[in-house]
């Protein structure tokens, strides 16, 4: 029977930029639980690298919900995305807001 509860590990998330580290966070409370890393680019590219959710967190959309908050951060400053990350690359083909500001992996920028 589904259950309109929301799971108590969702209370305490929330998702900043990291800029120090390169990287976006998402917290449970002061624990950072998973990361979407990134290197500068050319001009005004961020290349996403990396991305990992702590195993315990699994299948509450977190990792969505964390690469969102990334790509929408860039693309608010007029930057430009180079999804290398899996994880990013599927997400830009799977939500075509962005199509305007991803640029392929060895594709021109």
């Amino acid at each position: 029977m589904p259950t309109d509860t929301p799971d108590p590990r969702l209370a305490d998330i929330t998702i900043s930029h990291n800029p120090q580290q390169n990287r976006y966070e998402i917290l449970d409370g002061d624990t950072v639980i998973g990361h979407t890393d990134y290197r500068a680019g050319e001009g005004t590219q961020r290349v996403f690298v990396h991305t990992e959710v702590d195993e315990n967190y699994g299948g509450l959309g977190l990792a969505g919900r964390l690469v969102k908050f990334a790509l929408d951060d860039v693309a608010s400053h007029g930057g430009r995305i180079v999804p290398v990350c899996p994880y990013v690359a599927k997400y830009v083909t799977k939500h075509h807001d962005y199509d305007d500001i991803v640029d392929r992996p060895g594709g021109p920028a």
